[in-house]
């Protein structure tokens, strides 16, 4: 079957398409033809070579979720998952490929009416952006701030903070129209990538959803109103200076608080029930999903190359 791999780090150009075995699902997985596989921020940060220390290798397959029908199924796992359509979350490698294999327990079956890019779009995204807010204590009536809007995560953050109560909603963004986009998902602010937006927009925010971190995180720490909250759920602008925290301590009569979120803390059933929800949302169209482009499977590179280059809003979802 045809699979892209890492030939080298770095560059999108370092991607491969090659032929690899068919996975045989193991005891407790399904096996998944795939009909639609989400590109992730986390896949350009592992291509780049940045995660190499924590046992990347050059070679790895990409790809962490993907849609598809369940086509085998392996020892132990009832064989009525066969034929059934559903979203799967494959690890952080098996995605980019033909048939992909996933445990049982990381897979849902799509309700009637999603699409499976509009599943790959949804369904990781979507869970981060919840638990997010939850974990940032967000209560109806306060400022949110997300910041890397333009992606699939900071897309839902935006609908939820919107949709529970936020009384402004503002987003970072590179241009007036990816603004006005964000804006009909139900942003209320629009700043540019300093966090700059002119007299109207709010002074302070009480919570900051980062997906970017990168050098400019200590200015967004700034933003914080007192007792504030800012949680960072990425880093596809790389990591922050080292000395990022003395933000906090500076301004320690603020009672500020930083964290960092990844839904690998979050326990499996629980992120099911709130994936289970927001599929159930965006198939009745009450909560949004935004597909940049639907590339073949042999175009990754393209995809990566249009991530890159900051031009993606929402998310690219390949198809074998």
């Amino acid at each position: 079957m045809k699979a892209v791999v890492i030939r080298t780090f770095g560059a999108p150009d370092g991607l491969e398409i090659v032929d690899v075995p068919v996975p045989v699902p193991a005891p407790g997985q399904v096996r998944i033809a795939t009909e639609a596989v989400g590109v992730g921020g986390v896949d350009a940060v592992i291509r780049r070579g940045t995660l190499a220390a924590h046992g990347f290798r050059e070679g790895h397959l990409l790809g962490s979720e993907v849609a598809g029908r369940v086509d085998a199924v392996g020892e132990g796992v009832d064989a009525g998952w066969i034929g059934r359509r559903v979203w799967a979350f494959t690890g952080l490698s098996g995605g980019y490929a033909e048939q992909a294999v996933a445990l049982v327990e990381n897979i849902l079956e799509l309700p009637h009416g999603l699409t499976g890019a509009d599943a790959v779009t949804l369904g990781g995204s979507g869970v981060v952006a919840h638990f997010a807010l939850d974990r940032a204590w967000f209560r109806p009536g306060e400022t949110v701030l997300v910041r890397g809007a333009a992606g699939s995560i900071g897309i839902t953050a935006v609908q939820l903070a919107a949709r529970d109560g936020a009384s402004a909603v503002a987003v970072t963004t590179s241009s007036e129209e990816r603004g006005a986009r964000l804006r009909d998902l139900g942003a209320t602010h629009v700043l540019d990538r300093s966090g700059e937006g002119g007299p109207q927009a709010p002074a302070g925010f009480d919570v900051v959803i980062d997906v970017v971190a990168g050098p400019q995180l200590p200015l967004f720490l700034d933003k914080l109103n007192p007792n504030g909250r800012y949680v960072a759920v990425g880093v596809v602008g790389g990591q922050p200076p080292a000395d990022f925290g003395m933000r906090l301590m500076d301004a320690f009569r603020r009672s500020s608080s930083f964290a960092t979120f990844s839904s690998d803390t979050v326990p499996g059933p629980d992120r099911q029930a709130v994936r289970a929800s927001q599929f159930t949302a965006a198939a009745h169209g009450d909560l949004r999903t935004v597909v940049h482009d639907v590339l073949p499977l042999d175009q990754a590179v393209s995809a990566h190359r249009d991530m890159d280059a900051g031009k993606v809003f929402g998310r690219v979802v390949l198809v074998p």
